[in-house]
């Protein structure tokens, strides 16, 4: 795949596909997190989960998701896309997974702030369940990408 990327096009799907994984493995981590500092609100506990959780947004999430974008959407820019490209509707479905999954992002660094407020609302079950979300699109991700079935 030539495109405007070039020789880079591979460099850059591979850079593309490690910051996934860090973003994942921050996704996957934080609601977990969630659930604890939730579970320890009132206690001296609570602030070693802010602290935590706050290292994690800073350190993997935050620089992880915006070179997830960037790179994406240069690969996306390659095959086409901003132009539009024949034979991309799973490139669209996987977009939209991703705004999701970014908007999921946004609630669980917001929720993870409300908490370090010590304003926990949400019932344990139901946290542990939305941390279950990343999973489910990362699934959908994949197999858009690689199987591109419509």
């Amino acid at each position: 795949m030539a495109g405007w990327l070039g020789g880079a096009y591979l460099w850059v799907k591979a850079f593309h596909i490690i910051f996934v994984i860090f973003w994942m493995a921050g996704l996957f981590l934080l609601p977990r997190y969630l659930v604890h500092h939730q579970e320890a609100l009132g206690t001296a506990e609570a602030a070693a989960w802010e602290r935590r959780e706050a290292l994690l947004r800073r350190m993997i999430l935050a620089p992880s998701i915006l070179i997830v974008w960037i790179l994406g959407l240069c690969l996306a820019a390659n095959l086409g896309l901003f132009e539009g490209g024949a034979g991309l509707g799973w490139l669209h479905a996987k977009l939209l997974i991703v705004l999701l999954l970014s908007g999921f992002h946004g609630w669980a660094v917001g929720y993870s702030k409300k908490l370090a407020k010590g304003q926990g609302s949400i019932a344990p079950r139901r946290l542990r369940m939305l941390g279950e979300l990343p999973a489910l699109a990362v699934v959908l991700v994949v197999i858009l990408a690689v199987v591109k079935p419509f």
